[in-house]
């Protein structure tokens, strides 16, 4: 039985991969050039970002086999990466928004692809999580999801000045919220199953 079901692997990967983190940094770096340019920048970052996050992950795990760490250690570490990101993004909450600046500078391709789609954590993420997969059928649902993901990030880039309007900014701010805490809950929940499965108890007595 896997800790991770497909949602779990979905949730997680679309809070430190998808588009909730996304549409804001894109939305600034090209709100200034004409709509058709900003498409064509969209499926540039998608491509180079779907690329770098399927082969980080691929080559990430087959190393990490080849030092042969355990199931729960590897638990243990997807725990506390996933715990110190959720504490982040409910952080950020509290913090004063970037100064804006008088003139936008052009928009910088490989910023918006890393770190900015593919987030450093996110790799850690998606590399813990292919590394756990016992089989070739468990690491197809892992990268499929990370795959999807990655279209929605290409949806939201394709659709940010309609996203921008209205009280839309404000429910996506709610939203990031909201699945920064359940992201908090089920991180310790790794962390608690990875510690019990080696021989740590959890519980008085």
């Amino acid at each position: 039985m896997y800790e991770f079901t497909p949602a779990d692997v979905f949730l997680l990967f679309f809070i430190m991969l998808g588009p909730l983190k996304l549409i804001g940094p894109y939305f600034h770096a090209t709100h200034a050039i004409d709509a058709k340019a900003a498409r064509a920048i969209a499926f540039k970052v998608f491509a180079l970002a779907i690329a770098s996050v399927l082969l980080g992950a691929l080559l990430g795990s087959s190393l990490i086999a080849k030092w042969h760490l355990s199931p729960p250690v590897l638990m243990l570490a997807a725990g506390l990466i996933f715990l110190l990101v959720a504490l982040q993004l409910l952080l950020q909450q509290y913090e004063a928004p970037p100064a804006q600046h008088a003139q936008a500078a052009p928009p910088n391709l490989l910023h918006l692809v890393f770190p900015v789609t593919v987030t450093p954590y996110g790799i850690a993420a998606a590399i813990a999580l292919t590394s756990l997969s016992r089989d070739a059928e468990r690491t197809g649902v892992v990268l499929g999801l990370l795959g999807a993901v990655m279209v929605l990030n290409l949806l939201a880039m394709l659709l940010v000045r309609t996203l921008m309007r209205g009280i839309v900014p404000i429910a996506l701010q709610i939203l990031g919220a909201v699945l920064g805490v359940l992201q908090v809950a089920l991180a310790l929940n790794i962390i608690i199953s990875a510690l019990v499965r080696m021989g740590i108890p959890m519980t008085p007595g």
